[in-house]
């Protein structure tokens, strides 16, 4: 490739690139958007997950105090359906 046939595009990119385009386009009219229903349930749920704790203080304090009772029973076969649920076989 010849190097003016490079400067010359390289001239044509730059002299693109640095035209200011407005925001209405070529209708007139001002960009927009428009979020639909579902779109904005889902932000507010997610909004709402994110303000909820990581832990739930209530659920530990009560299992700590069976644990130390000696009254926490684990039911290991719910445990094992557990464990397996999140493994591909």
């Amino acid at each position: 490739m010849r190097i003016d046939a490079f400067n010359r595009v390289s001239q044509l990119y730059q002299a693109n690139s640095t035209k200011k385009t407005s925001s209405s386009g070529k209708s007139g009219r001002p960009d927009s958007v428009e979020i639909s229903r579902l779109g904005r349930d889902a932000q507010v749920a997610r909004a709402a997950v994110a303000k909820a704790p990581d832990i739930r203080e209530d659920v530990v304090a009560d299992i700590r105090q069976r644990m130390s009772d000696g009254t926490y029973q684990i039911d290991m076969d719910a445990l094992a359906d557990k464990l397996l649920d999140g493994c591909l076989l």
